[in-house]
C-alpha cells in the first residue's frame, strides 16, 4: 500500500486520527542530537515518520531516517513510545501520533545537502539549546534521549 495515510485522508478529511510512527536520535561527537527543519510547519523535529500500512516502527525507523536526513542508521536501542503526539497540521489534518523512539548510528549515507520535500535544513543541536520544535512530544522525546544518554554514558 504505496500511500496508505493519503488514502484514509481521502476517506475521512481532516477529522483526528491515529497514526503511528517512528524517529531517531542521532548524537554526533559532542553529545548534540539530529533535528530537521521541515517543509510544512518551519519548525524542527526529529527525523522519521509514519509507518506504511504493514511496516514495523524499526523499518520505519530506518527508512524515514534515511528519507528526511540522507544518513543510514542502524538501530542501537528503544527509548521509549511516546503517545502523546496531538498535532495539527498546516492543511488542517489533525492526529494523534504514536511514535516509538530510538537511539541510532550512522551506518552510511550523508547527510542532505539541499532541501527536499520534506526537509529545509539539518543541523545538530544540544539538548540545553534546542530550536523551535514541532510539537509537545518532539519536546518530550528529545527530553527523554537526554536522560536516556545521560544514564547510558559509558
Amino acid at each position: 500500500m504505496a500511500n496508505y495515510i493519503q488514502e484514509i485522508r481521502a476517506l475521512v478529511g481532516h477529522k483526528p486520527i491515529l497514526l503511528n510512527a517512528s524517529g531517531g536520535i542521532l548524537l554526533n561527537d559532542q553529545g548534540q542530537v539530529l533535528l530537521n527543519l521541515r517543509t510544512d510547519t518551519h519548525n524542527w523535529s526529529l527525523p522519521g515518520g509514519y509507518l506504511e500500512y504493514g511496516e514495523t516502527f524499526d523499518a520505519a525507523c530506518i527508512r524515514e531516517y534515511r528519507e528526511d536526513s540522507g544518513i543510514d542508521v542502524a538501530l542501537v536501542a528503544p527509548i521509549g513510545l511516546f503517545d502523546q503526539g496531538f498535532t495539527t497540521y498546516p492543511n488542517g489534518d489533525q492526529a494523534q501520533v504514536i511514535t516509538r523512539l530510538y537511539l541510532v548510528r550512522a551506518v552510511g549515507g550523508q547527510a542532505l545537502q539541499q532541501a527536499t520535500d520534506e526537509t529545509l535544513d539539518l543541523q545538530y543541536f544540544s539538548f540545553d539549546d534546542l530550536p523551535p520544535l514541532l510539537n509537545q512530544q518532539t519536546a518530550d522525546m528529545l527530553a527523554a534521549a537526554q536522560t536516556y544518554c545521560q544514564s547510558h554514558e559509558h
